[in-house]
């Protein structure tokens, strides 16, 4: 999987290729899954979720730009397969997710292969983490056809947002959204498909 869907795709970032050899993905998956988990595709997880390709987490983790001193807010927990590998690239992440068994299976999981800098929260992503903020950078593993307002005042100044950009059904873009001077400076990366953000983003005025 390093090899070939990382760095034979341009992913160059040595932490990010460590932390991506160091975690366990077969344990994120079903044990009906395990076959494929390193397969370059994404898997299904249960509850209508997936666990995301190898490659786009490593893209995403890449764009984050991490040091190892920040402080990250995810929005999807998922399996907690992305927030274990953000885990080896920041100092804390905490990680919101609105399906509650997902996030009681993911904590579990974090416990067991003792990784302590990660924080569950069992909420809407929509409204992020305002206790924990600001954030160094956000990343959301979940489509949503603008950014989370809540998300973008919880960004720090000069901070970084990665996620798919678009509504289900159409189509969606992985932007990079620096904050400079409180304006959004968008760069669109690739396009993507990912599952939709849910919660109070639907409830929200076009």
């Amino acid at each position: 999987m390093i090899e070939r869907d990382l760095k034979g795709r341009g992913i160059a970032d040595p932490r990010v290729l460590a932390a991506m050899e160091a975690v366990p993905r077969h344990l994120f998956v079903p044990e009906r899954q395990r076959a494929a988990a390193y397969d370059d595709r994404p898997l299904a997880i249960g509850e209508g979720q997936t666990i995301s390709q190898p490659y786009m987490v490593a893209v995403m983790a890449q764009l984050l730009e991490l040091n190892g001193t920040e402080r990250i807010l995810e929005i999807g927990t998922g399996s907690g397969y992305h927030a274990a590998v953000l885990a080896r690239l920041a100092a804390e992440v905490c990680s919101v997710e609105i399906i509650g068994p997902l996030s009681a299976r993911a904590k579990r999981l974090l416990d067991r292969l003792g990784i302590t800098n990660v924080e569950l929260k069992i909420g809407d992503g929509f409204f992020g983490w305002e206790e924990k903020a600001p954030f160094d950078a956000i990343l959301m593993t979940a489509a949503s056809p603008r950014v989370p307002e809540p998300l973008w005042r919880q960004l720090r100044e000069g901070g970084r947002l990665i996620m798919p950009l678009g509504a289900a059904g159409q189509a969606q873009r992985l932007v990079r959204i620096r904050k400079i001077a409180e304006k959004q400076i968008v760069e669109v990366l690739s396009e993507v498909i990912f599952v939709p953000l849910t919660g109070a983003i639907q409830k929200v005025p076009r």
